[in-house]
């Protein structure tokens, strides 16, 4: 079945000429949104990891993380290169000096032929975007700003702690830069509709960025989220609906716009709810067959 979307593996597969994964990375970085500088409660969904492996908690140096990750995905996927993804928590919230140590240690770290670095829209700056730059000049710098909606009363009723401008304000800011600007939305928010989860495909699809991850919002332990799930104030989508969800959104997405994730990774030991989250083959072997059925294609309604 020949793919209806740009996926990354192949993305980078005709960049490099070999298999190339993302490692994920645990720099030991906090959030402006659980440190008290906005709030010390974090996004409704955000669980006490960041998204992270806690690695650095247990001691674990960004080079022994790398070089962890090399071992298990070269044997599982063949992997030869590899991308050092800053994933744990708000990747460019610390002083410049910081985060140069950081990155030139990732980089350092043999086969590691790009960066991929994780963090808000309202955490970066001019000193630390030409930081990244420089990196960007013979490297893949890939950085993945979560927005989650365009919607500013979803932002908010999330607790996401900034606006869509301040998005806006990012995107325009890293642009022109060699920088590559990968966004991150969530489907099936509190309160959002269809529409508005369609209206920000829309709006992306006109804003120039490179990279798409699409995530289904799911529950796990620890978070407001789960409250509100046991509450009964939140229902989880069903998979059948995120899976209509994620063709649909795609439709809007231009073609040269590389989809970095149609679903989540949830860990099971954490997770609380839908537990098809954890059926990851199956929902992308759904999204893939629903595309055929319905003979969707990404960019398909995209405005030229």
């Amino acid at each position: 079945m020949q793919s209806r979307y740009h996926d990354l593996n192949t993305y980078l597969r005709n960049r490099f000429g070999c298999r190339v994964q993302k490692i994920s990375i645990d720099a030991g970085l906090s959030c402006p949104n659980r440190d008290g500088t906005l709030s010390s409660r974090g996004c409704i969904f955000c669980d006490r990891l960041g998204s992270g492996t806690g690695a650095f908690q247990k001691g674990i140096s960004i080079t022994d993380q790398i070089r962890q990750g090399k071992a298990n995905l070269s044997r599982r996927y063949k992997a030869e290169k590899f991308i050092a993804y800053f994933q744990s928590f708000t990747n460019t919230y610390a002083p410049v000096e910081r985060l140069k140590q950081l990155y030139d240690e990732a980089l350092a770290v043999e086969d590691v032929v790009g960066l991929s670095i994780g963090t808000r829209p309202d955490c970066v700056d001019e000193e630390k975007l030409r930081l990244i730059e420089g990196y960007a000049r013979d490297r893949l710098v890939w950085i993945e700003y979560g927005l989650q909606s365009a919607h500013d009363e979803t932002l908010a009723r999330i607790n996401r702690g900034h606006d869509f401008k301040a998005f806006q304000t990012a995107v325009e800011e890293t642009k022109n830069r060699g920088i590559q600007i990968c966004v991150h939305v969530i489907l099936g928010l509190p309160g959002e509709s269809r529409a508005q989860m369609m209206e920000t495909a829309k709006i992306l699809a006109g804003m120039g960025i490179d990279g798409l991850k699409i995530h289904l919002l799911y529950v796990v332990k620890g978070t407001l989220l789960e409250q509100w799930f046991r509450d009964g104030k939140y229902t989880c989508l069903t998979q059948e609906a995120y899976v209509d969800l994620v063709c649909d959104f795609l439709t809007y997405i231009p073609q040269n716009v590389v989809i970095q994730r149609i679903t989540g990774d949830p860990h099971a030991e954490d997770l609380v709810a839908p537990l098809w989250s954890l059926e990851k083959i199956q929902t992308l072997n759904r999204i893939r067959q629903t595309l055929e059925d319905r003979n969707l294609y990404q960019g398909m309604y995209a405005k030229d």
